[in-house]
């Protein structure tokens, strides 16, 4: 491999921008089909009806119907193409995008420990806000499209009105009960079924555009603007209705890791674009030559008669593809977040020995289909879920411009004030849509936030019982070298093997050693001190993992570096130690010793009441430490402490 190329996180080779596989750029961009577009591929299902919801006051005339039109092209212009294929995706962290990994590059990592102030705590509190929206699409997202286009079926006949929720929740616990396989053995058919899907949106809708060519006067953007300052409150509200046609944008930059930035584009501009336009367009044309009965719901009215059933079936499976992306893009969050500090662990099950993006994590997996069906059986109908999904989608973007721009000062080197007049235009398009989603709050839009609020909760409360637990910790116990020195001092009866005490500060005597020792008065003849750390990077190179140090009397302390994208696994370090420090140990002869805290939430901690008694609850109820990195079960010793918070 030459000096030019990497490797992405599935281990494929890349250039030195990252931007896509050496020599496979078109089929990569063929792939990206059926995970990044799946979200924005299936909005036509949805978006163009919401738009004359009467709640609006739009009737579909011509004009209103060419101005409606105008702000959807306009919209996913300014938003898709300019600010995330051209600004957002350049803030790529080795190649990875999401919001995690954006806040990993706006926020320096402190020591552990450690809190953010200051404008690193705004910046982190807001990158936190955004995940939590982001729970909240992933669990919109799966409900919306497959609803959307299980209606499809009462279009053609009002026969299967009743049988609507009951498919939509039978095909959901299918697509949920599936993902414990991977994706590896199923991601072979999503790119053709995403491929047929975009080609039947221009089939679909090119009789239409033939039949009414003055659709074509929406690229004007003065027909939208016009639309807006015509209808006063009623044409500003409904760009809570037009920001559906962007919904699954913030996937483009949360799936670049996979794919690289040169193959989502070459995938957008010659295939999804052109196919989302013409099809919106052709909506619009439909509308205006059938009027108030198409609007009702104007995807499938382009279909003919005989066609529908087919158009329900093709139209079922990519909402399928695009509910899977989601869930999987879900899948990449919790475990960025348990590697940044802001999640107890997680079970993480990788699906693929090729590909280490396909993971599964069951624990989210069961959390997305519980809250899927809930908001399916809560607003019944892909028009009220509409209501509760613009707020999610356009919190997640705004919160993003925000992160933008601490990436341009910090990261890219940009002047305050220049940085500032991109803030500027991105919010210029941004709050507009915040806003009038707005009004939405009360008749769903509570949904997303109220999801948002537990998610923020739950990480920010982690966060900071995890740092008030390690500086109670460092006030109890000595440096590690004082420890060391007590034990050539003393010289204690040594056994045969080796014992790892795992640690979360390598600087400080591990409190399952200091009372094992304090209580047994033996120690192995070989002690190795494990800190696994969780860098900014996705991927540490295998070369920049292991950290040495010998600190005499048989103790060695081991850092073990890791990218926020990695499982680390304790088998796979001791090898290196083997093989890159000469540190030789017998399996057979091997001892893991483990601190178990038990809280106590009466100490003098100021953390609130409430979110000390959280904080318990989630050290009781994660995963532990044995499980989550792989250490053999019967070679475990926990030691238990009690703290007080």
């Amino acid at each position: 491999m030459s000096s030019d190329t990497k490797l992405n996180q599935s281990g494929v080779p890349v250039d030195r921008e990252g931007a896509s596989p050496v020599g496979k750029l078109l089929p990569l961009a063929f792939a990206t089909l059926g995970v990044v577009y799946g979200d924005i591929g299936t909005s036509p299902l949805y978006a163009i009806k919401e738009c004359f919801n009467p709640e609006f006051g739009l009737s579909p005339t011509i004009d209103n119907v060419i101005g409606i039109c105008s702000l959807f092209f306009w919209s996913i212009f300014l938003i898709v193409v300019v600010k995330y294929l051209i600004f957002v995706m350049r803030a790529d962290n080795k190649g990875e995008g999401g919001i995690l990994a954006l806040l990993a590059l706006a926020v320096p990592r402190l020591p552990f420990g450690q809190s953010p102030k200051g404008v690193a705590l705004m910046t982190t509190m807001l990158a936190l806000v955004g995940t939590g929206l982001l729970g909240a699409d992933g669990t919109i997202t799966p409900a919306i499209s497959v609803l959307s286009a299980v209606e499809g079926l009462a279009t053609a006949t009002s026969r299967f009105k009743p049988y609507v929720l009951p498919i939509t929740i039978s095909i959901l616990i299918a697509v949920f009960a599936i993902q414990k396989r991977g994706t590896a053995r199923i991601s072979i058919l999503f790119a053709p079924i995403m491929l047929v899907w975009f080609l039947l949106l221009i089939v679909l809708a090119v009789p239409q555009l033939v039949a009414h060519p003055g659709i074509f006067a929406a690229l004007n953007p003065f027909r939208g603007i016009k639309l807006l300052l015509t209808h006063g409150f009623h044409g500003f509200f409904v760009l809570g209705a037009v920001v559906l046609c962007v919904t699954g944008a913030e996937a483009l930059y949360a799936d670049m890791g996979h794919f690289g930035r040169r193959a989502i584009k070459w995938a957008w501009f010659p295939v999804v674009y052109p196919a989302l336009i013409l099809n919106y367009f052709g909506q619009g044309a439909a509308i205006i030559g059938g009027g108030a009965s198409v609007a009702a719901n104007p995807f499938f009215s382009l279909a003919p008669d005989w066609a529908i059933y087919p158009v329900v079936g093709i139209a079922t499976l990519a909402t399928i593809i695009a509910s899977q992306a989601l869930i999987s893009g879900s899948f990449s969050v919790a475990q960025q977040a348990v590697q940044l500090g802001f999640c107890p662990r997680l079970t993480v099950v990788h699906t693929s020995g090729d590909y280490r993006g396909q993971i599964y994590i069951p624990e989210i997996n069961t959390m997305l289909m519980i809250s899927c069906i809930a908001s399916v059986l809560l607003f019944k109908t892909s028009t009220a879920l509409a209501g509760a999904y613009g707020i999610s989608v356009m919190g997640t973007m705004t919160i993003t411009s925000f992160l933008i721009y601490r990436v341009a000062v910090t990261r890219w080197g940009w002047k305050p004030w220049r940085a500032s007049l991109l803030l500027i235009g991105f919010l210029a398009v941004d709050l507009p849509f915040l806003f009038a989603n707005a009004p939405k709050i009360e008749h769903g839009g509570w949904f997303p936030l109220a999801i948002s609020a537990v998610v923020f909760a739950i990480m920010a409360t982690w966060k900071r019982g995890r740092a008030a637990l390690v500086r109670k910790l460092q006030k109890q116990f000595f440096p590690i070298e004082d420890f060391v020195k007590i034990i050539a001092k003393q010289r204690p009866h040594r056994i045969e093997g080796t014992g790892i005490f795992m640690t979360s500060n390598p600087r400080i005597t591990p409190p399952a050693l200091q009372h094992h020792y304090t209580h047994n008065q033996v120690l192995h003849t070989q002690v190795l001190l494990l800190s696994i750390m969780t860098e900014d990077v996705p991927v540490m190179p295998m070369k920049d993992v292991l950290e040495v140090t010998n600190l005499g009397c048989g103790f060695y302390e081991v850092i073990a570096h890791f990218g926020f994208m990695q499982t680390p696994k304790v088998d796979k370090i001791l090898r290196l130690c083997r093989v890159q420090a000469g540190i030789n140990y017998d399996e057979n002869r091997t001892t893991y010793y483990l601190g178990r805290d038990i809280l106590l939430i009466n100490g003098p901690d100021r953390m609130a009441r409430w979110r000390k008694v959280l904080f318990s609850f989630l050290v009781r109820n994660s995963l532990s430490a044995t499980a989550y990195y792989g250490i053999p079960p019967n070679r475990v010793v926990e030691l238990g402490m009690q703290v007080s918070l």
